[in-house]
This record gives C-alpha cells, sequence and structure tokens, in this order.
C-alpha cells in the first residue's frame, strides 16, 4: 500500500518513477491502429461496419448504427426525477461557468487610419469520442459537448462504442441534455477515422475532442493535421498539499477517490506536518477496507502514490510544479495565498471543502484536464478549443505609405523582391 518518505533521495527517485509511468509501448499498437485507420479512410463504410461487427457487435448494421433523437429523449424520461435534476444541473452549472471563457470579435481603428483586429468564428462540426466498454461516462459526455455548445458549434457529432448494440441509457440522456446532434453506436480506432474522414453516414468533422484506450489516442494522433485532436490523455493523477490544520479523512478519502481509476493512477501528499501523515495513513487503511476496487487501489497506491513529509509549504510548492499534476488540491490555511507561486496545475481546488470530486461533476470548471506534465505548457479544455481566431488588417493608401518603405526594406532582407514588388506599385 501507500508509503510515507521523506527522504531526499527516496523522494527523487519516486520522482523518476512517475517520469516512466505513462511511457507505453505505442510500437505494438501503431501497426493495428494504422491499418483501421487507412482502411476506414479508403473504403470508408464498408470498413467500419467490418470492425464495428469484429469488436463491438455481430449484428451491426449500417441503418442501425445512429441512434435517432427521440431515443435520447426517452432515455432521460426513463431517469428518475431526481437524476434527470442531477443531470440537468450539471448541464446548467458548467453552461453558467464556460460562459464567461466566451470572447468576441474586435476591430480597434486607429487615428492614422489603419484598422486592426480580430474575427472569432465557431468550428463548424466537432466529433466526440465517449468510452464506453465497462463503464458509462455521462460527465465526459458534458464536459465535452458543452463548451463546444457555448462556443457557437453547429454540429456535435458523438460516437461511443456499444455492449452487443446497446448503449447505457445514462449517456444516452447526457447526450440529450447537453445537446448533441448525432448520435452513432461505434467506437474503437475505426470511429475515429470515420469521424476524420467521413462516410456516407458518418459526418466528417472539424476536431474530434474526448477520451479513450489507447487505440483512440493513437488513432486521433494519426488523424491529426486532417482534424485538430485535443490531447494524448494520460492516467488521471492527484496531488494534495496539506498543512497541520487539514482533515486527514478529507485527505485519505481523495487520495483513494483518484487512485481507484486505474493502476496506473497515481496519487500524491506533500505535507511539512509528520502528524496529519501518519493521520492520513490511518484513515486510509480505514477507508481502504470498505472500497470495491481494492484490487486497482493496492497496486496504484503501492506503486505511483507517496505521502512525502517536506520542510516546508513552500517546498512543497516546488515539487507540485516539477510534477504538473492534473488535479492540484491546497489544503492549508490562507489557500489564496499561494495562488501566484503555482505554476503547474490542470485545475487548482482551494480549501479543506473543495474536493476534486466536486470538480468531475458538477462545479462547473471542465474536467478534461492536461495529465502526465502536460499542464506544463497545456490548458483545461474551454470554449477557445472550438473558435478558430482570424486576424483583420485595414489600411488606406495614407497609413500604408507612412512604413511601407521599412516593409519593402524588409522585405528585401529576406530575399523577396516580389513581396517588395507588392508594396512598391501602391507607392505610386
Amino acid at each position: 500500500m501507500i508509503e510515507i518518505i521523506k527522504e531526499k533521495a527516496k523522494i527523487n527517485k519516486f520522482l523518476e518513477t512517475l517520469e516512466l509511468r505513462c511511457q507505453v509501448d505505442q510500437d505494438k499498437y501503431f501497426e493495428v491502429v494504422q491499418k483501421i485507420v487507412k482502411d476506414v479512410r479508403n473504403r470508408k463504410d464498408e470498413a467500419l461496419l467490418e470492425y464495428t461487427k469484429k469488436f463491438d457487435f455481430i449484428d451491426a448494421d449500417l441503418t442501425d448504427i445512429e441512434i435517432p433523437q427521440n431515443i435520447l429523449e426517452a432515455a432521460f424520461n426513463n431517469l428518475d426525477k431526481e437524476m434527470q435534476e442531477v443531470l440537468t444541473l450539471a448541464r446548467d452549472r458548467i453552461i453558467d461557468f464556460h460562459v464567461h471563457q466566451k470572447q468576441t470579435t474586435w476591430l480597434t481603428e486607429f487615428e492614422n487610419g489603419e484598422s486592426m483586429g480580430q474575427k472569432i468564428t465557431p468550428l463548424k462540426r466537432v466529433g466526440v469520442y465517449v468510452p464506453g466498454g465497462k463503464a458509462s461516462y455521462p460527465s465526459s459526455v458534458l464536459m465535452n459537448v458543452i463548451p463546444a455548445k457555448v462556443a457557437g458549434v453547429e454540429e456535435i457529432i458523438m460516437v461511443t462504442p456499444s455492449q452487443q448494440g446497446i448503449v447505457a441509457e445514462i449517456v444516452l440522456a447526457a447526450a440529450y441534455v447537453a445537446g448533441v446532434t448525432k448520435v452513432f453506436k461505434i467506437g474503437g480506432a475505426q470511429a475515429i477515422a470515420a469521424l476524420a474522414y467521413g462516410t456516407a453516414v458518418i459526418p466528417k468533422v472539424d476536431k474530434i475532442v474526448g477520451p479513450g484506450n489507447i487505440y483512440v489516442a493513437l488513432a486521433k494522433r494519426l488523424v491529426y493535421g486532417e482534424v485538430d485532436i485535443d490531447s494524448f490523455a494520460g492516467p488521471s493523477e492527484i496531488l494534495i498539499i496539506a498543512d497541520d490544520e487539514a482533515n486527514s479523512e478529507f485527505v485519505a478519502a481523495d487520495l483513494l477517490g483518484q487512485a481507484e481509476h486505474d493502476v496506473l493512477a497515481s496519487s500524491i501528499l506533500l505535507t511539512d506536518s509528520p502528524k496529519l501523515a501518519l493521520n492520513v495513513l490511518k484513515s486510509l487503511n480505514a477507508i481502504y477496507i470498505t472500497a470495491s476496487r481494492k484490487d486497482i487501489l493496492k497496486e496504484s497506491l503501492s506503486k505511483y502514490s507517496k505521502i512525502i513529509i517536506v520542510e516546508s509549504i513552500k517546498e512543497a510548492i516546488d515539487i507540485a510544479n516539477e510534477i504538473a499534476p492534473e488535479h492540484l488540491e491546497m489544503a492549508v490555511a490562507e489557500p489564496t495565498k499561494y495562488l501566484d507561486e503555482i505554476k503547474n496545475a490542470g485545475a487548482i481546488f482551494l480549501g479543506n471543502y473543495t474536493p476534486e470530486a466536486i470538480g468531475d461533476y458538477l462545479a462547473g470548471p471542465n474536467h478534461v484536464l492536461p495529465t502526465a506534465k502536460t499542464a506544463r505548457f497545456s490548458s483545461v479544455l474551454n470554449v477557445e478549443d472550438f473558435v478558430k481566431k482570424s486576424s483583420i488588417l485595414y489600411f488606406t493608401k495614407e497609413s500604408l505609405n507612412k512604413i511601407s518603405d521599412k516593409a519593402i526594406k524588409f522585405a528585401k532582407i529576406e530575399g523577396f523582391d516580389m513581396h517588395a514588388k507588392s508594396l512598391e506599385v501602391r507607392k505610386k
């Protein structure tokens, strides 16, 4: 199970282990994925149907792949009233948060006759991949679809694998609540290829978002350039910084909550309180006994999770910035005073009553976050991911003449005489 460490050598060795956590041997999957993607690109629906029959359900039929809107609505209506309220509350809170991210086109006129600006244009059609398999993820539907809706995307095409032709009603209900345009019960690399290249049945999209297994992730990488993609998601992770005022039971529950995702999940506590470290370990062991996913917890807690005792909260923040966690909880007194020092984190949860779990479902901010140290350079999924930005330029004859000589010189320095010519002819 999870271990308490404080020696610098052990801490450094653990950080090295984290680096290796996401180094999946992609070569053994790549050839298979490449074949599927190429096959769907060339043979379209024929190949899509073959792979759907092979991997999802043998009785698949092209006329049966799309799930009609009335079925989505029926799925929502079949839920009990409380679950309907949960989905609509989550949708409304996610919308309320994301509308603040929306940008508008702007154009500024200057006194010299120039005008400069930026045009914001939503993508026309986006594909959303929602994992199926053994579990259902309605939250994934809401978090990937709603920012696109807020951005103004016209069409949202959702694909999700089925179990022998059946898609979980809760997932269909979430698609209805979120306002998905079309839903298709297809999954895997073949679904990604169909979205990227289009078929007679599946519309071609401009961007693909949503998590998936290694086959889905590699397929997204292969089609990037034909379409845009969100990111290459790694295993889930949480890092908690806590002082001696933190509640040990809260901290232990949050560590376990992230560790239960899968065997590669990482849960780390950094604290300057040896007493809290021992209390968290005691609470963690007590809660672990009640868990339903003990096998997963046992492996993820022993391999990629640690309770680390540091000398100060500042040292904890330095380590956190190095790890660049997906989720960072600040279970300390006056957590806001450390915000400027936090440089690398997907989402930051402040205080003892802001658990990562509320961010997964109902808080409002998106739960699609950068993993595997990519928070060093990438951001949470947001409205800007679903728009394009075009620059706007306007010069009068007079305003162009004021700077064209310098632009002509610049063009000639780079050896583009026709660039210079296009400026010179306007001076005559």
